[in-house]
């Protein structure tokens, strides 16, 4: 999903600008607000199905490829990405296809504007959530780690500096320690750190022992989606959490790996959030997690780990799938 996309765009003579369903005349700040129902939308598509996205790119390409390729299959992942956002939509799909390029551009701008916007409420909010999140509570780590600046974390502290240790390294290790902490060692994106897992303890010959079911987790997809005050209570989406204002029932690969992203920024010792930054690598690692997710190999692990995470998150769901009893006389 390159930005060059957003310069294709298909003859004029296929688009009728007085039939344009998104037409809204000459553009306002004023129009384009935090209840708008696309920005909306474009939080919560981000937060459950894909969240660094170029939308004007996607939507432009993706309306392309259905005007060029009609009933050829579809196979590409962004592509995948463009159907499942136009089917979560009603009325989307029209509503482009009848509008002009600028007006495709302009829904593709509302909905990164509520992905981003959401995406940057978190990481402002998770950046202290996470430190009371790191020891027992009542036990802080030592030395104190700042709130408001984030120098001092990543691998500059010694309890960060472990949570983000990639699993292939020993951070007990004092020259790993220094090579991560002078960055003389690159950690790219598809070299997992330890906090995914259980414990915080990695098993190399059995990977998916505890992978992504880490408590650190866990706290921070309850902070996202079903309020920072649930965090310490009974998993239960309250009136004012996300998931209870879109409907989510249960969690989704994207809503995984998205978490796990922010609670690896969370962790950094970076400020600024950005998807293409070269030291912590985001969108790589992001990708890295959805792709494990997707792996038609990895099927039974992963159904197992989605049904765990509802449980934990969502334990009250009609989606989950509860065995018959033995003496049921459902059988």
């Amino acid at each position: 999903m390159s930005g060059d996309e957003n310069n294709a765009s298909p003859s004029n003579a296929s688009r009728k600008h007085s039939a344009s369903a998104l037409h809204t005349g000459p553009r306002k700040k004023a129009q384009v607000t935090s209840s708008n129902p696309l920005v909306l939308h474009g939080r919560h598509f981000g937060w459950t199905v894909f969240a660094l996205c170029n939308y004007p790119a996607l939507l432009t390409a993706g309306i392309l490829q259905l005007e060029e390729l009609q009933d050829s299959p579809i196979e590409d992942y962004p592509a995948e990405v463009f159907m499942e956002l136009i089917d979560s939509y009603p009325g989307l799909l029209a509503r482009l296809t009848d509008g002009e390029e600028e007006d495709i551009i302009h829904v593709g701008e509302l909905l990164g504007k509520g992905a981003s916007g959401a995406r940057g409420d978190d990481t402002k909010t998770l950046k202290s959530a996470v430190l009371e999140w790191l020891m027992p509570r009542g036990q802080p780590p030592i030395p104190p780690l700042s709130q408001n600046i984030k120098l001092d974390h990543g691998f500059n502290h010694k309890v960060t500096g472990r949570l983000l240790c990639p699993t292939g390294l020993e951070w007990s290790n004092t020259e790993t320690k220094q090579s991560l902490k002078s960055g003389e060692t690159a950690v790219c994106g598809d070299q997992w750190p330890i906090f995914l897992y259980t414990g915080y303890n990695y098993d190399p010959d059995d990977p998916w022992k505890g992978l992504l079911r880490s408590e650190i987790l866990i706290f921070g997809f309850k902070h996202v989606f079903t309020s920072p005050s649930s965090v310490d209570k009974e998993p239960k989406a309250t009136r004012s959490g996300n998931a209870y204002m879109h409907g989510m029932k249960s969690v989704t690969k994207g809503s995984l790996a998205y978490i796990a992203m922010q609670i690896r920024f969370s962790l950094s010792s970076l400020s600024v959030f950005s998807r293409t930054d070269t030291v912590m690598d985001s969108e790589n690692f992001y990708h890295s997690i959805l792709d494990l997710l997707e792996d038609p190999d990895e099927i039974e692990e992963v159904a197992d780990l989605m049904t765990w995470w509802t449980c934990q998150v969502f334990p009250n769901s009609s989606s989950l799938q509860r065995s018959i009893s033995k003496n049921s006389a459902l059988l």
